[in-house]
């Protein structure tokens, strides 16, 4: 079993920035990827950002890109989501996840929740006008 814990969520202005990190704790931990999503309150889960635990190799969503940046410490065995320039729209509850196996069409395929094996309670972030 792998237990998540995000934290650094919390209300910012837009234009500001918040770090996300993503602690991940276990018996015997290890991952292929781990993975940002959010949810905006009335909206589906949207994929954020995932990064290949072994190579770093990320993929980020066109709606962040060039805005946030996901990287991992593997000593610590955490996920960070570095959020700049934020907008009242990045507001939603993010989440991390974590795909155990490697994926066959690659990492830049693990946009759908359903391919990760575990997920974190959540931390709500909040950006005001």
């Amino acid at each position: 079993q792998v237990q998540l814990v995000e934290s650094g969520g919390g209300l910012v202005q837009a234009g500001g920035s918040l770090r996300l990190s993503c602690a991940a704790s276990g018996r015997t931990f290890s991952s292929y990827a781990m993975g940002w999503f959010r949810q905006a309150p009335g909206k589906e889960r949207e994929f954020v950002a995932v990064i290949s635990w072994n190579t770093g190799n990320t993929v980020c969503a066109d709606s962040v890109k060039g805005r946030f940046t996901i990287s991992r410490d593997n000593a610590k065995n955490t996920v960070y989501l570095l959020m700049n320039s934020l907008k009242p729209e990045d507001t939603a509850v993010y989440y991390c996840a974590v795909r155990r196996y490697p994926y066959a069409l690659g990492l830049g395929y693990l946009l759908a929740g359903t391919l990760y094996d575990y997920w974190g309670q959540g931390t709500q972030v909040t950006v005001s006008e």
